[in-house]
């Protein structure tokens, strides 16, 4: 296949359009932005598009993004594009897969939906997905491509801690675990979670000595920081000798990285899906390769 020509990307994601550019061979192309007064958005993109365009943009604080999603895929179509990627590191809206109480809106399906409508082929790292089998079935694109960070996250964690325990810190982070610890032979456990809230957590770690044991907590996503701060404490009292974070997604809302130094964190390393000042590996190759290989 010929790979796409242009990739279409944000100024405050310059740096990681600038990477998977680089990899892929791709020509970078800005969108401008300007912002009225009212708050409504005016984009504009380059003037003439080829057949095959890749938009970038990664949906942490999702909702006014989503928005530009909109405008962009739109407006890249009547420039041109023919065949529309989207290439999105991190995923929102992934969570709420099922009505949990009556009246509640399934956003994962709703904005997978959404997205469909607009793009040809999505490429995500790492989603969110609990009740689903498959991207696809959350994202009904022709084209849906799941990398992961896991094995990038390994090889860090086997550089700087090469005896780690490698723990999740609830039965939902097992998948990336598994991936992690086969890829350098880490021992490996997961704790279980009782959620009573959004920052209201029970944890209960597993059957495993840890005295003196170098543990890094792995997961796809940090958010509020809670859990990981609570199997911390938990994992220091039963005498690991250190505790550090491994993660894919950087979200880290509000005190979080606070939180996780209070709680005995060492490092707290994650890949570049979500700029962080805790970026430690790039997901831009396997990004590029996945552009590279996505069929007509």
């Amino acid at each position: 296949m010929s790979r796409p020509a242009v990739l279409l990307h944000f100024d405050d994601e310059q740096a990681s359009a600038q990477r998977i550019a680089e990899q892929a061979g791709l020509t970078l192309g800005l969108i401008a932005r300007h912002r009225f007064p009212d708050g409504e958005l005016k984009l504009r993109l380059p003037q003439a598009l080829p057949e095959r365009v890749v938009l970038l943009r990664t949906l942490d604080h999702p909702n006014e993004k989503l928005v530009e999603l909109l405008l962009a895929a739109r407006t890249a179509r009547e420039l041109g594009a023919r065949h529309l990627t989207l290439v999105t590191p991190y995923l929102a809206y992934m969570r709420q897969d099922i009505a949990f109480t009556p009246g509640e809106a399934v956003s994962q399906r709703i904005v997978g939906q959404f997205l469909a409508q607009l793009f040809d082929a999505v490429i995500t790292v790492d989603p969110h997905l609990h009740r689903v089998a498959s991207l696809q079935e959350a994202v009904p694109v022709p084209q849906a491509v799941v990398l992961s960070g896991a094995p990038l996250l390994a090889d860090l964690v086997a550089t700087h801690r090469p005896n780690a325990l490698l723990v999740g810190p609830d039965e939902e982070s097992a998948q990336w675990i598994a991936q992690a610890a086969a890829r350098h032979g880490f021992d490996h456990a997961v704790c279980r979670k009782v959620r009573h809230g959004d920052r209201s957590v029970a944890i209960e770690l597993p059957s495993v000595n840890f005295s003196g044991r170098a543990v890094v907590l792995l997961d796809d996503v940090a958010s509020s920081g809670h859990t990981l701060a609570q199997a911390a404490r938990l994992l220091l009292a039963a005498g690991a000798a250190s505790v550090d974070v491994a993660v894919t997604h950087a979200l880290f809302a509000g005190d979080a990285l606070q939180l996780l130094s209070a709680a005995g964190i060492g490092q707290v390393w994650s890949t570049d899906c979500i700029a962080h000042a805790s970026n430690a590996v790039s997901m831009a190759p396997a990004i590029a390769a996945a552009l590279t290989n996505l069929g007509p």
